[in-house]
């Protein structure tokens, strides 16, 4: 298939159709998506046992005679202010696995959709001569980038100027191919997409 480059008019860019042209699979985007916000999710949850909870090991009344439950002590789980019986620890793991082979699929699989709903642009390359946030935005106004985009370029073209320009821009995101995760892809409003970087997605997802 052909993509389109910006402001160069009548002018295309060979792409894969097993990249940008595959059919949505909404089931193994979402399964990507929900893998990919659990694995960079931290254990900062901790709770404590019946062993670690403040208490006395006082029997709190007399086993027999009162009429009510046997109870040992105040820290059991069915106590209020007792421990949990199953808590929440600190090293709780959440992370899935996902294999390459899905992981490749579902993002050709974004980035074709990305092509059908026409937030992708294809342009030549994108530079900054001079690391000054207000002359890259300048440059992405006159390009008609007004929205949330991401910058994806080739390892080669990201260079200390582009990374120094656009770091301010809090819509803006700048990154190589390698960094563009599931779920950048689908927040961004528009994708811009380097020619060079093309090739690179190409070499990393066909």
């Amino acid at each position: 298939m052909e993509l389109n480059v910006l402001n160069e008019q009548g002018k295309t860019v060979a792409a894969a159709d097993a990249v940008f042209g595959r059919e949505y699979n909404e089931a193994l985007v979402h399964q990507i998506v929900v893998a990919f916000q659990a694995n960079a999710r931290l254990g900062t949850r901790a709770q404590l046992t019946r062993a670690e909870v403040h208490h006395s090991t006082k029997k709190p009344w007399r086993q027999k005679g009162t009429g009510r439950a046997r109870s040992g002590m105040t820290s059991s789980p069915v106590w209020r202010g007792g421990g949990r019986a199953f808590p929440n620890s600190p090293v709780e793991n959440f992370s899935q696995k996902v294999n390459k082979k899905m992981f490749r699929a579902a993002m050709a699989t974004i980035y074709s959709k990305l092509v059908a709903d026409e937030r992708l642009t294809v342009v030549e390359t994108i530079k900054a001569d001079l690391p000054k946030t207000k002359a890259f935005a300048d440059q992405l106004k006159t390009m008609g980038l007004n929205t949330k985009t991401l910058i994806i370029v080739e390892d080669e073209e990201l260079s200390d100027n582009l990374i120094l320009a656009s770091r301010n821009m809090k819509d803006v995101l700048v990154v190589p191919p390698r960094y563009a995760d599931p779920l950048c892809l689908l927040y961004f409003d528009k994708i811009v997409v380097t020619k060079a970087a093309v090739a690179q997605i190409e070499e990393m997802l066909a």
